[in-house]
């Protein structure tokens, strides 16, 4: 057991050279928000227009009509870690508007067996205790318009919070920018998310880490010595187009795609040493603004075969929607890691325009 935990926690906190590139640094703030978005593969950068706007795309939080609230949760791995998300957001003026969200991701009551054999070297159940995993990402947004019709643009200030136990903690800063262009019945929309890099700082517990060493009499040499420290998030780039057809009947088809962008090669369809590329396509067929149906394709991926072969693999999103009087209740069936039954989870969300209750 004591192996089992020292292997938990070097891989999670390891790997942190300093002034290096991690490659998945922080990437629960890249899993995504809402259940709308999940069903439609997260393409939402250009029409991104309510208070999940803080996520997708800061200037969108400039088309709610006053203020607006919403909340998501979602299991990962089979219940394993829990993914929580709340958000808000109000106008200032006619011109501009502020949100705020938080994230948590985290795994609870992780048995800590470090102390499981005490001083004479007896097992002693009573000496396990319990601790959590968890990740916090705190988003703080504004919005303006521009000069130029149809043209505006936000920022977010966030905040990293990550927390193992007693054995080590980490803050982190970075900043996001995003905006958005109406023109006619077409959305454009980018978003550059850790623009300036996004800079993460552990602190670790090192008599904590010594009792953790002190387990690894089998192996010696290995993992012995103490983390580095810092942390770097790279900046990532979303563009997003998007149009909405309006029928008879009362009838709307809503299209978007996103262009998902890393500045490093990856298993994305299109990938170079400088830059990969991965699309994602989404679609809302609504009926009189009440009840929505919502599909979506995204997360392309080249694959190896066992045969040595290669294949492109995606993952597909289905949705539906319900929205009465300013209240919002969203599903989607997406792969969120859960492996219990099938490749897919449920995710649930809600969303509330505040001015329904003056």
């Amino acid at each position: 057991m004591k192996k089992i935990l020292f292997c938990i926690f070097i891989l999670t906190v390891t790997g942190v050279n300093a002034q290096t590139v991690r490659k998945y640094s922080n990437e629960f703030m890249n899993i995504g928000v809402d259940a709308r978005a999940f069903g439609m593969a997260n393409a939402m950068t250009s029409h991104t227009g309510d208070v999940n706007s803080t996520y997708w795309n800061p200037s969108g939080i400039l088309k709610i009509k006053n203020s607006e609230a919403s909340f998501m949760h979602a299991s990962y791995f089979a219940n394993i870690a829990q993914y929580d998300y709340l958000a808000y957001a109000q106008k200032i003026d006619s011109t501009s508007a502020w949100g705020a969200s938080i994230i948590r991701f985290g795994v609870d009551n992780i048995l800590n067996t470090t102390e499981l054999i005490d001083a004479n070297g007896q097992i002693n159940y009573n000496r396990i205790s319990t601790f959590s995993a968890a990740d916090y990402g705190v988003t703080f947004s504004y919005a303006r318009k521009t000069k130029i019709e149809g043209l505006q643009y936000g920022a977010n200030a966030k905040v990293i919070r990550r927390i193992i136990g007693k054995f080590a903690t980490s803050w982190g800063f970075g900043f996001d920018l995003g905006a958005q262009y109406n023109y006619k019945k077409w959305q454009f929309g980018a978003m550059f998310r850790d623009i300036t890099t996004t800079y993460n700082i552990w602190n670790i517990n090192e008599a904590e880490f010594q009792k953790i060493k002190d387990a690894q009499t089998q192996t010696p040499l290995q993992n012995q010595d103490l983390p580095e420290s810092t942390e770097i998030t790279l900046p990532k780039v979303q563009l997003g187009i998007a149009r909405k057809f309006e029928f008879k009947n009362n009838l709307s088809l809503l299209a978007s795609t996103n262009f998902n962008m890393q500045f490093e090669r990856t298993n994305d369809i299109v990938s170079s040493k400088a830059l990969s590329i991965s699309p994602a396509v989404g679609f809302e067929l609504g009926y009189n603004n009440l009840a929505f149906l919502r599909t979506g394709v995204g997360n392309f991926q080249n694959t190896l075969q066992i045969d040595g072969s290669k294949t492109v693999g995606f993952q597909p999103n289905l949705g539906l929607g319900f929205h009465y009087k300013g209240i919002s209740i969203d599903y989607a069936l997406t792969d969120l890691g859960n492996q219990s039954a099938a490749l897919y989870s449920n995710v649930f969300s809600v969303k509330v325009d505040l001015s329904i209750f003056k």
